[in-house]
């Protein structure tokens, strides 16, 4: 095939795929499902492959269907973000904010919505992800908030703060402080992990802080694992066990009385956050401001960090 399909009968394509049938992705696209078959005709004409097979009264996505599919979606999920940022762009007093999920709910969004009453004109776009941004799309990024080595090898990238951790649960789930002679007790309840294997260096593991505090022991059993560290804190909230959490992510939740920490024994991260930004966006001045509002915010941070771990040491 030397030339591509037509676009709306790939759009249609995608349709199905996403709907699992022909009158599903009718509905979905507000047109009649004789419009979706004769549509799905036209593509398989031009491909010369069938991509669909009937069962019963309906009509699903063969293997080759299935792997094209697959492609189709990435290339307009591709398309529908290039749309998104040209639509962004049409107002120059915004901004992109790309940040790792947890980093982004548990300490930026917050931080951010006490900073933005000073912007009241700003529209700031919040991006929970893992993938870092391509060279074709951080075009469209202002910030980038990432984890690990290797990330700082960069001119336009700074080390925003390097976290600790705490164990932490609710309120109902342990009432008093343990006193520090008295870290085998936490064992007695059950243990939240946090494990970002193998994208990232996972935060300290419970056998680590446990050995940091003099108690033996080799596995700790009982635990529920988590991948992302809000979700991992949340279960925490709802009193389902301890969790080691990132101070930088519980300290809402500390204020608010959601969660207490039981002992004081901060560890310290494998690694930093990095802050990186696009140079070709400082014109604006949105971007010069949060700029440097937000590395004073990192300094702050590191404060805290050094001042945990300065108490447990």
């Amino acid at each position: 095939m030397s030339h591509l399909p037509p676009l709306r009968a790939l759009e249609i394509f995608e349709a199905v795929g996403l709907s699992g049938g022909i009158s599903q992705a009718a509905k979905r696209l507000g047109i009649s499902a004789g419009a979706v078959s004769q549509q799905m005709k036209l593509l398989e004409e031009a491909v010369g492959l069938s991509l669909t097979v009937k069962e019963g009264q309906r009509l699903r996505l063969n293997a080759a269907g299935q792997r094209f599919h697959e492609g189709c979606s990435q290339a307009f999920e591709r398309l529908r973000a290039a749309a998104a940022e040209l639509e962004r762009s049409k107002n120059a007093n915004n901004l992109y904010i790309s940040a790792l999920p947890s980093l982004l709910s548990k300490w930026l969004a917050p931080l951010v919505a006490e900073w933005q009453p000073e912007y009241p004109e700003l529209s700031v776009y919040l991006d929970g992800t893992h993938t870092e941004p391509s060279q074709a799309e951080a075009n469209g990024v202002d910030f980038r908030l990432s984890y690990g080595e290797g990330i700082q090898d960069d001119q336009h990238t700074i080390e925003l703060f390097r976290d600790c951790v705490v164990p932490a649960c609710s309120p109902a789930l342990l009432a008093a402080a343990v006193p520090a002679e008295d870290a085998r007790k936490l064992l007695e309840y059950p243990l939240i992990t946090i494990d970002w294997r193998p994208k990232f260096d996972s935060p300290p593991s419970w056998e680590e802080w446990f050995a940091d505090n003099a108690v033996d022991v080799a596995t700790v059993s009982n635990s529920r694992i988590y991948s992302l560290s809000s979700m991992a804190i949340q279960a925490a909230i709802e009193g389902q066990g301890l969790v080691l959490a990132q101070y930088s992510m519980i300290s809402k939740d500390l204020e608010a009385g959601r969660l207490i920490i039981p002992l004081m024994r901060a560890m310290p991260m494998p690694t930093s956050y990095y802050l990186s930004w696009n140079p070709n966006h400082f014109h604006k001045p949105q971007c010069r401001a949060f700029h440097r509002w937000l590395i004073a915010r990192g300094r702050d941070q590191q404060q805290v960090t050094n001042d945990l771990l300065e108490r447990s040491a």
